[in-house]
């Protein structure tokens, strides 16, 4: 059967630039389909004689969404790999984008703003966005960091086609991220921040790395973690999770969420898990 990547979100937050990327990735891509077609492109990739093993449908607008959950339930039933991807961007970040391009949107009849369409979008969408496989938060990525994430998660699969997970560290006075399922808050650690010889190092180096893995609460907090993740990943696998991605924050994202992010994903990789390691807020 057919590898099938539906791909949803908000208007203005790239799914037209993650079809071209996906294309450049070999995925056939049909763009901005209807949601009442899905299933008869479908049927056609995956049809007999058929070449297509891996079909990106780009969804249009939220009002051509409603209906998705069910179609997607019908393509699994008939025995597809079907993964959805959901992409999203902060309002102010949408405002700005449909700004700049002198796009009207999808939604406008002539009535509303800007701003209160991409609310309705939002309500709109939550129960799609609530079945993605993955969400990606778009606010921060150039073209070329979206294709780089896009080629993790869809340019290579995940051993024996098991879950794929990731872990990012990201400072809390930067705001949340948006696209995780785990948040963990490390400001309960010793912060490096606070030791002049420190300061103006990074989780990466080793004097912070040491100095924030030395401590007794630390090595409390990984041992305690590191059986909660032996429950958690073979959970989430076995409800046929293809994406997990982990968050460790700090104050600032520079020193305890990466030193932790980054010892983390040493331990996942002695159990045989390799996930890819992001330090969103390191180059700020």
């Amino acid at each position: 059967m057919t590898d099938i990547l539906v791909i949803t979100g908000m208007s203005g937050a790239g799914r037209s630039a993650a079809a071209d990327d996906l294309e450049d990735m070999g995925w056939f891509v049909v763009d901005n389909l209807p949601t009442s077609l899905i299933e008869k492109v479908a049927e056609l990739g995956g049809g007999r004689g058929s070449s297509i093993d891996h079909l990106a449908l780009v969804v249009g607008t939220g009002s051509h969404q409603s209906d998705i959950t069910d179609v997607i339930g019908r393509l699994r039933r008939a025995g597809h790999r079907v993964r959805v991807l959901f992409l999203e961007a902060a309002t102010p970040v949408l405002v700005s984008r449909f700004g700049s391009t002198r796009r009207k949107h999808p939604l406008s009849d002539g009535s509303q703003s800007v701003l209160d369409l991409i609310e309705q979008e939002r309500e709109l969408l939550e129960p799609v966005r609530a079945i993605a496989d993955l969400v990606i938060d778009t606010s921060d990525l150039n073209v070329h960091q979206l294709k780089a994430r896009l080629h993790d998660a869809f340019g290579r699969e995940a051993p024996e086609g098991g879950m794929q997970t990731a872990i990012t560290s990201f400072g809390f006075k930067h705001g949340l991220p948006l696209d995780v399922d785990l948040v963990l808050d490390c400001r309960f650690l010793p912060n490096p921040y606070w030791e002049e010889g420190l300061r103006h190092q990074s989780g990466l180096d080793e004097d912070v790395r040491e100095y924030v893995l030395a401590n007794e609460i630390t090595q409390d907090f990984l041992a305690r973690l590191d059986d909660l993740l032996d429950l958690l990943l073979p959970a989430y696998e076995a409800e046929g999770k293809s994406y997990l991605t982990i968050a460790f924050g700090c104050t600032g994202g520079q020193h305890r969420s990466v030193a932790i992010a980054e010892e983390v994903a040493r331990r996942l990789a002695q159990r045989g898990v390799s996930p890819r390691v992001q330090h969103r807020d390191l180059p700020r």
